[in-house]
């Protein structure tokens, strides 16, 4: 049965437009993903209330049924809601559920009302809503959409004291919220909740209900959703409604073939620090501690060590009228990612595509910054890139005698309260960014390809006389490897 919804799954995706998936944020789940999704439910008995919030062509339902079917689970009998606002997959809902009638223990309801109002109303006794039972079981593959603060659907969450920017987690909210002590819910949903100040009320919702039992990470951001071209880390995750918070499964795989799956176990401590206010997901990808976690040494906020850390003010677009390709009297450098590489600034650069020169005037000066050394992070990096974290030294040398400085909004800069570093302080920080255990432990709760300055206030660093140490140590060198840079971090903060 699963091959034959497989198949189906696949004749949809090629056959409908990348707009209508993108309107509705449907890109339904492959098979091998479903299957691994329902193996995550541990064995239970009783009677099963099953909840499928963006059911699709029923591919969750179908690999959760066909473990009850071939003994997994020990139900003397479920019942579905699969809930599926497009209408056109109804009948495929409907024929993938046939299969599983013959024995008169199962029901299948497709509903094609809008879940969140559905559950928004059961949750606050609307009287003249329709009555929706609470679920033991929740499988999830919600959809990847944004929503507006004045929304319909915000207003509904609200009221049931759920504040959210997404489909995708207002589903997992709504599903923690509609499901009985012990209930499990397994979601297939982007990784990006884990971190950044737009989720902190879900994670507070989540967590506060529920236990984390299994997370599952694709190492690879294109293979969860490949046939649908979707570029998004996805995590898989399993909680427990009312659960008592124990040690968290974790387990990774290159791929949804899940060939190379590796699974170690973590204390809760160690996904969720017990000292962080945002509660961030961190996940680790083995059991071993990194050097930012087993060093005392690595503890200083920037506002210990003086510091602050800022998008890059000028916004391109806004300020078209006053930017050139190349500099010329009344302009000052204007720096993009492009400005920078491992080998040092190289500025001007011939491109027909970023301008190198911003005119300094008094509509302008509020966007610049004295002439000096800072450290500049990417605020992007690109598709596989091997760090999520890259950062440079900005070097003044390579700007003659300009007085200002113009960073684009696609850096972020280090900065003692908008002027420049001390070069030794600006060079010690760009190496402790570029290495590997900050991006191990940038990458345990950010998983998507931005990096924001909220994302590096966050961070722990060592104190500005080992910043300093290092900035020495480098300005002695040659061209360094990335083992030389992790092995100099890791010998001065032991």
């Amino acid at each position: 049965m699963l091959a034959a919804v497989e198949q189906i799954r696949l004749d949809i995706s090629r056959n409908t437009e990348a707009k209508k998936k993108s309107l509705l944020g449907q890109f339904l789940t492959p098979e091998r993903t479903a299957t691994f999704m329902a193996g995550l439910f541990p064995d239970s008995g009783g009677f099963c209330r099953l909840l499928d919030a963006g059911a699709g062509i029923g591919s969750l339902s179908a690999a959760f049924l066909e473990k009850w079917r071939n003994g997994g689970f020990h139900f003397r009998g479920v019942e579905l809601d699969a809930f599926e606002i497009d209408r056109t997959l109804h009948p495929h809902l409907a024929q993938t559920f046939v299969k599983y009638r013959d024995h008169g223990d199962f029901i299948a309801n497709i509903r094609d009302d809008d879940f969140i109002h559905a559950a928004t109303e059961a949750l606050s006794g609307d009287l003249f809503s329709q009555p929706l039972e609470c679920y033991t079981h929740a499988i999830l593959n919600p959809p990847y959409k944004k929503m507006s603060s004045r929304s319909a659907h915000r207003l509904a969450l609200r009221r049931v004291g759920i504040e959210t920017v997404n489909l995708y987690s207002a589903f997992v909210a709504l599903a923690v919220a509609m499901t009985v002590p012990a209930g499990q819910i397994v979601a297939i949903i982007p990784r990006s909740f884990c971190n950044g100040p737009y989720y902190r009320p879900f994670r507070k919702f989540i967590l506060d209900r529920a236990a984390i039992r299994h997370m599952h990470l694709f190492e690879s951001r294109c293979q969860a959703f490949k046939d649908d071209a979707v570029l998004q880390e996805n995590i898989i995750i399993g909680l427990e409604r009312c659960g008592q918070q124990g040690l968290v499964t974790v387990s990774t795989s290159s791929n949804d073939t899940f060939s190379d799956l590796v699974t170690h176990e973590h204390p809760y401590e160690r996904i969720v620090f017990p000292d962080d206010p945002e509660r961030f997901i961190h996940v680790p990808s083995s059991p071993e501690k990194n050097a930012l976690e087993q060093s005392p040494a690595i503890r200083y906020t920037l506002g210990d060590l003086g510091l602050k850390v800022s998008t890059g003010p000028v916004v391109d677009f806004r300020l078209k009228p006053y930017l050139r390709g190349m500099p010329e009297p009344g302009t000052v450098p204007l720096l993009y990612p492009v400005h920078f590489s491992s080998s040092g600034t190289t500025w001007p650069i011939d491109s027909k595509k970023k301008p190198n020169a911003i005119v300094r005037d008094a509509d302008t000066e509020k966007w610049l910054y004295p002439s000096g050394f800072y450290c500049v992070v990417r605020r992007f990096s690109s598709k596989e890139e091997r760090h999520r974290i890259v950062a440079s030294v900005v070097e003044p040398v390579a700007f003659g005698d300009a007085p200002m400085l113009g960073f684009e909004n696609h850096l972020n800069l280090f900065h003692e309260n908008k002027h420049g570093l001390p070069e030794r302080l600006a060079r010690g920080l760009s190496v402790f960014l570029n290495t590997s255990a900050v991006d191990d432990s940038f990458r345990r709760y950010n998983g998507h390809t931005q990096v924001n300055a909220t994302d590096l206030k966050r961070m722990k660093y060592p104190n500005r006389e080992i910043l300093i140490e290092l900035g020495d140590w480098v300005m002695q060198q040659g061209e360094l490897t990335q083992t030389e840079i992790d092995a100099k971090l890791a010998a001065l903060v032991e």
